[in-house]
């Protein structure tokens, strides 16, 4: 991956179909668009988690959502835990007080070389073994 490299967190994946949520899907659909041809990755957790909220009591049909995701996974090269992924999630839990699943996320997208997570989970401006973590809904970002 080149100096500069992305990554979008389930929330970021949700906004940007959630017509009900005003700016925040304005800002997110910005930025998927500005994604398209930049050095970004999704991870598998995500999308995984992007398609059970969305269907989860049928805010959107299963249909919708599975063709979002199929679209999604042609955009953007989809990178997966491992083994040492695991590990060093449980040791950022220990170390770092993350959730464990934010920790997933994190560490997924460290181990495929991202410099940027888009996170609105997360804290803004931390730095994380060589990759920021940047709200995108904070202020315009890329």
């Amino acid at each position: 991956m080149s100096a500069k490299s992305y990554s979008l967190d389930t929330n970021v994946l949700i906004y940007s179909v959630d017509r009900d949520a005003g700016e925040r899907h304005q800002q997110a659909m910005q930025l998927m668009d500005e994604m398209v041809g930049k050095e970004c990755v999704l991870t598998l957790q995500s999308l995984s988690e992007f398609f059970s909220a969305v269907t989860r009591k049928r805010k959107m049909p299963i249909e919708e959502a599975k063709g979002q995701v199929d679209d999604w996974m042609m955009l953007f090269p989809v990178v997966a835990a491992d083994t040492h992924v695991i590990s060093k999630a449980m040791e950022s839990v220990l170390k770092r007080q993350f959730s464990y699943w934010d920790a997933m996320i994190v560490e997924t997208a460290v181990r495929a070389s991202v410099s940027h997570l888009y996170s609105e989970d997360m804290q803004h401006g931390q730095i994380w073994k060589g990759m920021e973590i940047v709200n995108p809904f904070k202020h315009s970002v890329v």
